[in-house]
């Protein structure tokens, strides 16, 4: 087993900010190429901290560099959670695929976790800087279902009836499309970040000349894709997208109560990049 390299650095952004960036990668050989790490939403970056960690470092010793990036407002990078946007998180991800780019890596693929799909999703439709390999872990479908879901959790955290807690999910939406920030479970969600989420559909252009692979877990023996995936992969290979969506048996780590990890998940991953890697 090969010992590896890791670096954290702040990169700055425009206007004086700055994000955190964790870099590993392969301690001596020729890197295989770099891997950009979109996480996911609010508190789920916390609980899948360990496991994007054992990812990295598992795509490390098989000879990846990975940068994993804490997007405005989140983890250690500069602002609050109020100061994000959905442009703003695109942008940096312009900003790390340009850093990735000036250490001289060409190819980046591009790894992201829930709603960091949606982002990668929406990053890839609006720039021209050719395709990338795609690997998503349990991948958020929609942007709009997922603002929904985590909003609700207002009416859970204050234990409210069905009647109230509809009462204040009206509340808040009336807020949001009067463009006021909204106080959901210890996180404040600006309007603009609101809307970009609700926004955003994961979807691949038609022809998208890269491949993409979706790995989903589920804790049920035997481990079946969700209906919303297989929909999802099969309306993107009609239109002539590479894309092979996987279910691993394995315990929803981005919002267990405990820490989890999944050894299977994992291996799916290093599979996946290896198949990537021979067709790219």
């Amino acid at each position: 087993m090969s010992s590896l390299r890791r670096e954290a650095f702040f990169l700055p952004i425009g206007g004086g900010g700055q994000r955190f960036c964790l870099l590993t990668g392969p301690a001596a050989a020729q890197s295989r190429g770099a891997v950009l790490y979109v996480h996911p939403f609010a508190e789920e970056l916390n609980k899948s901290r360990r496991m994007a960690a054992l990812c990295a470092a598992s795509l490390a010793r098989a000879g990846w560099t990975v940068l994993q990036l804490d997007l405005l407002g989140c983890g250690d990078s500069s602002g609050d959670f109020a100061d994000a946007s959905w442009d703003a998180w695109l942008a940096d991800l312009d900003a790390a695929y340009l850093w990735l780019g000036e250490q001289g890596f060409e190819h980046v693929v591009l790894w992201g976790l829930r709603a960091g799909a949606l982002l990668i999703s929406d990053w890839l439709s609006r720039t021209d800087t050719g395709s990338h390999a795609v690997i998503l872990w349990q991948p958020v479908g929609n942007g709009k279902q997922h603002l929904n879901q985590f909003l609700r959790l207002k009416g859970v955290s204050g234990m409210l009836d069905e009647h109230d807690a509809k009462a204040v999910m009206a509340a808040m939406r009336a807020d949001i499309d009067a463009g006021k920030a909204v106080e959901v479970a210890g996180y404040t969600l600006g309007s603009e970040l609101c809307a970009g989420l609700e926004a955003a559909k994961l979807s691949f252009r038609s022809g998208f000349h890269a491949p993409v692979r979706l790995l989903e877990l589920n804790s049920v023996e035997p481990a079946t894709c969700s209906p919303a995936i297989v929909m999802l992969a099969e309306r993107a290979a009609a239109q002539g997208v590479d894309i092979v969506a996987k279910c691993v048996h394995g315990p929803s780590f981005w919002q267990t109560q405990e820490i989890e990890t999944c050894e299977a998940l994992l291996d799916a991953t290093l599979v996946a990049m290896d198949e990537m890697h021979g067709s790219h």
